[in-house]
Order: structure tokens, then sequence, then C-alpha cells
């Protein structure tokens, strides 16, 4: 099992996520977005494993000032995502090519005994 979290802000759910994995001893992998910025393979990678619509944080106040907010064009918003990581929802666990985003238990432990 190969987990990597990708958070661009430490928010609660991150850090539930980090110790969800941290509990049952699996080994993870943090990314910070603002270091470590999503190519556009990642980002097209995720659009279709999480859907265009759960990927934006629409909620945040901040994501609504942004254009790319009402973006529904693939082509548009992959290249706003790579310059503005900060629009998307974190937690994004990935577990090679599958991937959630937020806080998923459940999904996580489907994982655990599918990989066991």
């Amino acid at each position: 099992m190969n987990i990597q979290i990708y958070s661009g802000k430490k928010n609660f759910d991150t850090q539930k996520a980090e110790r969800y994995f941290k509990e049952r001893r699996i080994p993870v992998q943090m990314l910070d977005l603002k270091k470590h910025p999503l190519g556009e393979r990642e980002i097209r990678l995720m659009i279709r494993q999480i859907g265009l619509e759960n990927l934006l944080d629409r909620e945040d106040k901040k994501v609504r000032e942004h254009p790319a907010c009402y973006y529904n064009q693939e082509s548009l918003l992959i290249p706003a995502l790579g310059e503005a990581p900060w629009l998307l929802k974190t937690p994004i666990v990935r577990n090679g090519t599958r991937m959630t985003v937020g806080y998923q238990p459940e999904v996580w432990d489907s994982w655990i005994r599918a990989d066991s």
C-alpha cells in the first residue's frame, strides 16, 4: 500500500486522514501542494477518479472569487489547478490509481482489506 496525501492547507480533515493511516501503521507520503505543484497528468487522473465537481472547493470564499471556480471545461481548469492548487478540496488521498477527497475512512478500510 502506497498512500499519498495531497494537502494545500493543514485543515482538520487532513490531520484526521494522516492520523487514520498512522494509527494503522501504514506509511504515508505527505505532499504539500504549495511545494509540489500538480502536473497535468496528475490533475487529469484526479478528475477521472474524483470528478470535477468534487475536486474544486467551491464552498471556500477565496475559491469563489477565482474565475476558475466557474470553469466547466477541463482545458481551462487543468492549467488553473496547476497554478492555484488552493482551489482544490483537501485532503486528496491516493493509493495507486484510487483516490478520495476529504475524510473517507470507509473507503480507506476497503483499500486495506483489498490489499491484505
